[in-house]
């Protein structure tokens, strides 16, 4: 694995376009971050625990919102680029310690989506489910109504690609990257917090930036 990487970061600028497929293949469920070893052009590494993801376009993709609202909803891609936007210029840190700084996302706010959903007085947390079929992640409520967390349709001013999660990714801002969680299909609202998948390997569920590397970032509303 570790010869594959290397060759990989030597091929990198010829086999760009083919990062998805390959390192999905070649790396399976790697948490050693293996997967990361070949680098991008927008100074991202490649992180994926599913060993292939298929493909969404703005015919295909949609985004459903359940669980205790009282209007459950799914959403196209043209949808939700008809909502009002909110862009976000912050620094991307990674928990194992690489960073992109003033990376620019946009989409829609969280917040906006379950206010359309109607949450009920039970709902104490949100679940996030992507197309991968393997991914997960979560926020209590009280997080997910933060104005920078996004439904980013928008990276480095750019539609966000499949590579990186596109068509529709989760950014939760304030928090290291792997709460953003990529190729996002479904926004569940539920009665407790249920740990995403990194959780379940023992990863922090509250991942603020600086509790874990001695930043000094400081969460704010």
């Amino acid at each position: 694995m570790l010869g594959l990487g290397a060759a990989g970061v030597a091929a990198a600028p010829y086999v760009q376009n083919g990062i998805d497929s390959f390192l999905g293949a070649a790396a399976g469920k790697d948490p050693t971050g293996v997967t990361g070893l070949l680098p991008n052009s927008s100074g991202f590494r490649y992180y994926s625990v599913a060993a292939s993801t298929p493909k969404k376009t703005g015919q295909t993709y949609r985004l459903t919102v359940d669980g205790l609202v009282d209007r459950p909803a799914t959403y196209t891609l043209a949808q939700l680029r008809a909502m009002p936007q909110t862009r976000l210029v912050r620094d991307v840190q990674c928990v194992t310690g690489w960073r992109v700084p003033e990376t620019p996302f946009e989409g829609v706010q969280l917040s906006h989506l379950l206010a359309l959903a109607g949450v009920r007085p039970s709902a104490r947390a949100i679940r996030f489910t992507c197309f991968d079929g393997t991914y997960s992640e979560s926020l209590t409520l009280q997080q997910a109504g933060r104005k920078d967390v996004l439904a980013a349709l928008r990276m480095q001013d750019k539609d966000v690609t499949h590579a990186h999660g596109g068509p529709v990714r989760l950014y939760v801002a304030p928090m290291y990257f792997y709460k953003s969680a990529k190729w996002l299909s479904g926004i569940t609202v539920t009665d407790r917090v249920q740990p995403g998948y990194w959780e379940e390997l023992g990863y922090d569920v509250d991942a603020w930036v600086g509790r874990s590397n001695g930043r000094s970032d400081t969460p704010t509303v």
